[in-house]
This record gives C-alpha cells, sequence and structure tokens, in this order.
C-alpha cells in the first residue's frame, strides 16, 4: 500500500477512535439536556432570525435549495458560523478547566466580533433567552457568575459562549457538542429558507442532509482552532445582513 494513503487511513482511524473515547463517557442525561438546549423547542426565540437569508432571497441570490446550500454552506466554513464554533470551542475550553478570565475575555471579543449591528442584536437576544431559561431550569453558579459579571461590565452575551460553557460543566464531550450546536444553527437558517424561498419540507430536510458533511467538516477544523483564528471570507453574507436592515417587506429580524 503505498505511503500516503496509509498515512491517510491511519489519521482517519486515530480521529476516529478519539471521538469514540470522547463518547465513552457521556451519560444518557447530559445527552437528553444536550437535545433540549438545541431544539426548536427550546425557547432563544432563533425562528425569528434568517441571519440575512431574507435579502439573499429577495435579491435572487438564494432562489432554490442548491443556492441555499451553497450559502450556508460558504457561512460555516468561511464566515460568521466558523467564527461562532470558534467562540463555542473556545468558551467550551475555558470552563473545562474553570478559567475565568479567559471566559470572560473571550464573551467579550466575541460581543465585538459582530459584522452588522442586526448580528449583534441576533447573537445577544438569543444568548439572553437561553441564559435566562436555563438559570430557571438548568441553572448552573459557574455560568451565572459569567454572566452576571459581563452584565456589570456591560457585555452582551452570545450564544455560542451560553451553550460552549453550559455544555462544558454539563460534562459534554467537544466531538458531540460542537457538531450538534452547528447542527442546530444549520437547521435553523435552513427553516428559513424553507419559508422564505419557498421550499418544500422534503427539500429543506435534503438541504439540512446536504449539509452534514460541511457541519462535520467545520466541527473537524474548529476542534484545533483558537481565537487568533478568527476571520471571515463569507463578504456576501455580511453585506446581506447590511441591506436587510434597510429591506421594505420583512418577516425576519436579521
Amino acid at each position: 500500500m503505498p505511503p500516503t494513503i496509509t498515512t491517510i487511513i491511519t489519521a482517519m482511524t486515530i480521529t476516529h477512535t478519539t471521538m469514540l473515547n470522547g463518547l465513552d463517557s457521556l451519560l444518557p442525561l447530559p445527552f437528553l439536556r444536550l437535545l433540549a438546549w438545541l431544539s426548536p423547542a427550546f425557547p432563544t426565540g432563533s425562528y425569528s432570525y434568517s441571519h440575512g437569508v431574507e435579502w439573499a432571497v429577495e435579491a435572487g441570490s438564494v432562489h432554490d435549495r442548491a443556492s441555499l446550500v451553497d450559502w450556508l454552506a460558504a457561512d460555516l466554513r468561511y464566515g460568521s458560523g466558523r467564527n461562532e464554533a470558534i467562540f463555542f470551542r473556545e468558551a467550551w475550553s475555558a470552563a473545562m478547566r474553570g478559567d475565568r478570565i479567559m471566559l470572560l475575555h473571550i464573551a467579550e471579543l466575541a460581543a465585538a466580533f459582530r459584522g452588522t449591528s442586526e448580528f449583534a442584536l441576533e447573537s445577544a437576544q438569543q444568548a439572553a433567552a437561553c441564559r435566562s431559561t436555563l438559570s430557571q431550569v438548568w441553572r448552573d453558579p459557574f455560568l451565572d457568575e459569567i454572566a452576571e459579571t459581563l452584565e456589570n461590565r456591560r457585555v452582551p452575551l452570545s450564544l455560542g459562549v451560553v451553550l460552549g460553557i453550559r455544555c462544558a460543566k454539563q460534562d459534554i464531550p467537544m466531538v458531540l457538542a460542537l457538531p450538534s450546536f452547528l447542527q442546530s444553527y444549520i437547521t435553523n437558517l435552513v427553516t428559513a429558507g424553507v419559508r422564505l424561498i419557498p421550499l418544500g419540507q422534503t427539500a429543506g430536510q435534503a438541504a439540512i442532509a446536504a449539509l452534514e458533511d460541511t457541519v462535520l467538516a467545520t466541527s473537524t477544523d474548529v476542534a484545533t482552532a483558537t481565537i487568533q483564528d478568527l476571520g471571515s471570507a463569507a463578504f456576501m453574507v455580511d453585506l446581506s445582513s447590511m441591506a436587510h436592515e434597510t429591506q421594505y417587506t420583512r418577516l425576519f429580524r436579521s
């Protein structure tokens, strides 16, 4: 067998084994809570945000299932979706270490790292709603402490940071938490696309299925990323959000 092929197979085997080892310690209760926190039934108000997809549909950039998949894949691989994944990963890692100073730094950076005012609103309001529900139903003193410190500093929460902290304190392994978070992120935007283009429900599910590899690839890339790797090359996503602010007829808040 050629050396290159052997190396690829070995790397895939190591990655697969590492993922399995990360899931060995996962108990049913944390898994159920993860499903609850990322469920459409969890009251974050995510259904009212399209992340600029509404303007993209209006402009004709997104007009069918294929163009919706391309648009969301670009955002997840190269845009704000990737950045949100990095904030989630960094918050999870800092929370696992109990590093409060680093968490506050990450949270402040996440709050500032928004390309448009609508993206800032989308992140902050979903994060505030998420934290409010968590504090009433699945309260965690560590998350409350970080949130109260940020509130005193007048720094808004970010959804990836809130869920990253909470997943860490629930001992949900990164190999499950991060792709699940990204799947929830993408699913919400596909649902917006289904309503706006419009698409049938089956076509919407097909779009979600088509984005599975993108979710997994982004999760793998971000698994070793740090805040030094933040950045965006999905400029059209930011432009769509800016244009959406003055869009005449709107169903969504972003």
